[in-house]
């Protein structure tokens, strides 16, 4: 078994496997991927990307939800949030390419080589080679060969999802993107005033509803997880981006799809200090050992993790790489 590393969630192994070196190299630069300047770069690709323009303004971030009091959510305050832009959907594969292509980038996973794949997605023919799943979490193969390329396992490609959210991509992956496309990761809190659309706590980025009027807003779990999905939404791993209605800033896939990692460093107590430095633009503590992930994925259901809630939190290392885990970016 891959031990899971005490992840705070259970939706998003984290890599317990060779994993101190990148983590210790995160640990170098704190602040990587929050600095809330763009900096330079002589390859940037923002023309490729769709932009939200999202206010300035005051918003009432978390929540006072109890049902995973690990995640600390809590409590609601008000949060202040200067001005910035916010790519409308998550990073996808055909934008990911053009950078790889570009830069001759090579991820976490392909360095490793090796990636967490849910168990449904693995062919026969891999399946008799995975020796590993994760403990408590059996769902999560290891797969040796998965890549952002190959995100099934070692005989799958990417034909025909080009427009599906990039996976397999490590926080570090993420902030190498931003570097090249002088952009960056939303802070925790950019992330959840530009999710909650305006409006004021509600427990969904549409509102509070589910399914308002029986209409699917986002790609999660329906049936009994991890064994059956009855496909209700139409989609059983990822889904193009934009496949559901935007939230009131015109942001697509906030809730369900992938998870999205942001700048901050994970903790569950620096934010419930009220101080300027977690109530303005908050960029959460200097130091850290895992990342925040917020939005949820595909594979969130009400009977285990409904972490698809717009006040939702949780957290992996910055080297952890996953089925269900991509990013979207900022620039200000």
């Amino acid at each position: 078994m891959c031990n899971s590393g005490q992840s705070p969630g259970c939706c998003s192994p984290l890599r317990a496997d060779g994993g101190s070196v990148a983590s210790q190299a995160a640990q170098q630069s704190p602040h990587a991927g929050a600095d809330r300047s763009n900096g330079n770069s002589d390859l940037a690709a923002t023309d490729g990307l769709d932009f939200a323009q999202i206010p300035a303004g005051s918003f009432r971030m978390g929540t006072t939800d109890s049902r995973f009091p690990a995640d600390a959510e809590g409590p609601v305050r008000e949060v202040a949030v200067d001005a910035f832009e916010v790519s409308r959907h998550p990073i996808t594969i055909a934008q990911f390419d053009e950078f790889v292509s570009a830069t001759g980038y090579v991820t976490d996973a392909e360095r490793f080589g090796w990636s967490f794949v849910f168990h449904h997605f693995v062919s026969d023919a891999t399946k008799s080679s995975v020796r590993q799943a994760v403990k408590g979490s059996e769902w999560w193969w290891q797969v040796h060969g998965t890549t952002w390329r190959c995100p099934d396992g070692p005989d799958s490609s990417v034909d025909g999802r080009s427009t599906h959210p990039v996976t397999h991509v490590s926080w570090r992956d993420a902030v190498a993107y931003c570097k090249w496309a002088a952009v960056r990761l939303p802070t925790e809190s950019e992330w959840e005033y530009a999710a909650r659309g305006g409006l004021d706590q509600a427990r969904y980025a549409w509102g509070d509803s589910l399914e308002p009027d029986g209409e699917h807003m986002c790609n999660i779990w329906q049936g009994n997880f991890p064994d059956d999905n009855t496909l209700a939404d139409g989609f059983h791993g990822t889904s193009p981006v934009g496949s559901y209605a935007p939230n009131g800033f015109g942001l697509y896939d906030v809730a369900g799809n992938v998870w999205e990692w942001c700048a901050d460093w994970w903790s569950t107590s620096f934010h419930r200090n009220d101080r300027r430095a977690t109530r303005v633009n908050a960029t959460g503590p200097r130091r850290g050992d895992a990342k925040v992930i917020r939005g949820g994925s595909y594979l969130c259901h009400e009977s285990y993790c409904n972490r698809y809630r717009v006040g939702a939190r949780t957290a992996s290392t910055p080297d952890s790489s996953t089925g269900n885990m991509g990013f979207r970016v900022v620039r200000a």
